[in-house]
């Protein structure tokens, strides 16, 4: 595969897989023996689809834009900005707050699949826009 043809792939699992809520391109592009190396990510492929559905039963509107996209040899750079609004509950009932951060990721791929991914979320920053870390005074 080409380097355009894994930042396409890696274009096509974020835009009409991941924003879009369709998890069976996860089946379509990642290879079933994929390491996981995001903390606090279940390490299997129907774990990762469990996750997901948690967000997206979170926050129903979750969705991810790719704002940069790099790719050389057999791996591709995303830095991406993720929005939702919690609906649905998360640590605790919906509040209704929204959230917007961004996401740096990287995935390894082999012939056509997913192989590995690192993922770095402002987690922070969702916990403090969603209202659910306590305030200092100020």
């Amino acid at each position: 595969m080409s380097v355009e043809d894994n930042k396409q792939i890696a274009r096509r699992i974020i835009e009409e897989g991941l924003s879009e809520h369709n998890l069976d391109l996860i089946d379509e592009y990642f290879d079933p023996d994929f390491i996981e190396n995001q903390f606090g990510l279940k390490p299997t492929i129907a774990g990762m689809k469990d996750d997901f559905r948690f967000l997206y039963q979170a926050f129903p509107d979750y969705h991810l834009v790719i704002e940069d996209i790099v790719a050389d040899s057999d791996r591709v750079w995303l830095r991406m900005t993720c929005t939702g609004t919690n609906k649905g509950g998360f640590m605790g009932p919906p509040n209704g707050k929204s959230f917007k951060i961004t996401v740096m990721d990287v995935i390894r791929l082999k012939n056509g699949k997913v192989v590995e991914h690192w993922g770095v979320p402002d987690r922070f920053a969702v916990l403090m826009q969603l209202g659910l870390l306590p305030q200092g005074p100020g």
